[in-house]
């Protein structure tokens, strides 16, 4: 069966989002951990959380993603900047033990003129820190579109970075569609090609979940700018190939796609119709 679901709001609690995924077909979905523009976050609703567990256990949610927020830097030239990242992700993982065993996915940063070793070298020391050996959630590393000192721009870069991380079963990648075609990987007219790549430097075992995304404009743009599936430089038979692929066909996908709830229902519609069963 395909896991696909969208972008949720988790403003009014885990049920909620539940619910609305129900609303709209999907098995699985993706929210903020908090403001994604600042720093503060919920308090834990207890009550709230057991209505989700057992929501998510009737309809067969699967393996849902908290994001993280965008001003989450780690690799910072200002250390407050720093700083701030390691007790956000602390939080975020101490919370996310009470949904446990799904994933939670961070931007890896900008290096901001400190070049592209001296970032990695400090994300690398970020996840050392806050890793746990007793933590059930997978810490992801987003797929970067490149645009200003981004870091993830490339396999090589999310590679180096793994290669630093202690503890190597607690970490993965999330694939952003969107995102690596803006960068210069030509999943649409290469698609076996990028993932083999893939496989060489990072290794499929690493690629967890997929951001299932169209982009505005394009190959090798480096503009991160998503678009409705369709609608964009991928196209829907580009992103169709994409769910149906061998390698990637029974990953979960998450759409951030442009959309409201009802968009979000039209494209998960379109995208279970699609996909071809085993």
């Amino acid at each position: 069966m395909l896991t696909i679901g969208c972008h949720l709001s988790s403003a009014k609690g885990y049920e909620a989002m539940a619910k609305e995924a129900e609303k709209i077909k999907a098995n699985t979905f993706q929210f903020f951990t908090r403001n994604p523009r600042g720093g503060k976050a919920k308090a834990i609703d207890l009550k709230d959380i057991e209505k989700f567990l057992s929501k998510a256990s009737d309809l067969e949610i699967y393996k849902i993603l908290a994001h993280a927020p965008y001003t989450l830097n780690p690799c910072s030239p200002d250390e407050k900047v720093r700083e701030f990242a390691y007790q956000i992700m602390t939080d975020d993982l101490e919370r996310m033990e009470y949904i446990p065993g799904n994933f939670y996915n961070f931007h890896p940063g900008s290096h901001v003129k400190q070049g592209v070793e001296k970032g990695i070298d400090l994300i690398g020391e970020m996840l050392n820190k806050v890793l746990r050996p007793e933590q059930s959630t997978t810490v992801l590393l987003e797929t970067m579109a490149g645009k200003g000192s981004e870091i993830g721009r490339n396999f090589e870069e999310l590679r180096e970075i793994l290669d630093r991380v202690e503890l190597q079963e607690k970490v993965g990648v999330c694939l952003d569609t969107c995102h690596v075609f803006d960068g210069g990987y030509d999943i649409v007219n290469d698609l076996d090609g990028v993932l083999n790549k893939f496989d060489q430097v990072i290794g499929l075992s690493r690629l967890k979940t997929i951001h299932l995304n169209d982009s505005i404009f394009g190959l090798g743009s480096r503009k991160d700018r998503h678009a409705r599936i369709g609608e964009g430089k991928i196209g829907r038979e580009g992103i169709v190939r994409i769910i149906n692929h061998p390698a990637l066909r029974n990953l979960p996908f998450y759409l951030e796609t442009p959309n409201d709830l009802e968009g979000y229902g039209k494209e998960i519609s379109f995208l279970r119709e699609a996909w071809i069963e085993p």
